[in-house]
């Protein structure tokens, strides 16, 4: 699948999106995310609390963005560079792996600022139905349907539940801590992921030998 390089206008929301959500992360490492209002995000950004409020809907999806930085959008690019022959339950398991789980050089004190406040920590999870909108399309294209067809979207709907779920269970606050401040990640993010992920291998199975049957030439 092909797509098209964004335009000047996408462009110019894109850096404003992501100059936001930097400036979130900025301000709450330095000052703590509860000392950081709309208008202080808005202002280090260099644009108003109503174009703030155009992007993001809370301070803390903000912040949040900053760590998940387009994972969404990696997930669903992932997916669609599959090689031919790659069961496409197989492709998807390890684009969200990967996405999850690979490093990058970003502040570490930033994960654990978000996985130690509840707020912020709820987001974090809340983030995971980002997923949906760009997989279904991608998922669309590899099984020869429509975006707005009910199979590429439950199959999208259900990756995005099964990682949250991965997730949440992965970091939670450690038992009797009643505050649920203290996070204590529980086993392996990856395996938790692949566990998760595993039961909507069969569906994901069905709908491609469907797409494989539709598309295969007919017998002379």
């Amino acid at each position: 699948m092909t797509t098209p390089p964004p335009g000047l206008r996408d462009r110019k929301k894109q850096a404003t999106r992501e100059a936001l959500r930097e400036a979130a992360l900025r301000l709450a490492l330095e000052r703590g995310p509860d000392n950081v209002r709309v208008e202080d995000i808005a202002d280090a950004a260099g644009v108003s609390p109503r174009t703030y409020n155009n992007y993001f809907a809370s301070r803390e999806q903000a912040i949040v963005s900053a760590v998940t930085a387009d994972r969404e959008a990696r997930i669903a690019a992932a997916v669609a560079a599959r090689p031919t022959g790659v069961r496409l339950a197989d492709a998807v398991t390890e684009a969200v792996v990967g996405q999850y789980t690979d490093a990058d050089d970003r502040d570490p004190r930033a994960l654990l600022l978000i996985t130690t406040r509840p707020a912020l920590r709820h987001a974090f999870l809340d983030a995971a139905a980002a997923i949906e909108p760009p997989l279904t399309v991608v998922l669309a294209e590899r099984l020869g349907g429509d975006a707005e067809a009910p199979t590429a979207r439950v199959l999208a709907a259900s990756v995005a539940a099964a990682v949250r779920i991965a997730v949440e269970g992965w970091i939670q606050p450690a038992e009797g801590d009643a505050a649920g401040g203290l996070v204590v990640p529980t086993g392996s993010l990856p395996d938790r992921l692949r566990a998760a992920l595993a039961p909507l291998a069969p569906a994901f199975d069905a709908a491609e030998a469907e797409a494989d049957a539709e598309t295969a030439p007919d017998p002379a």
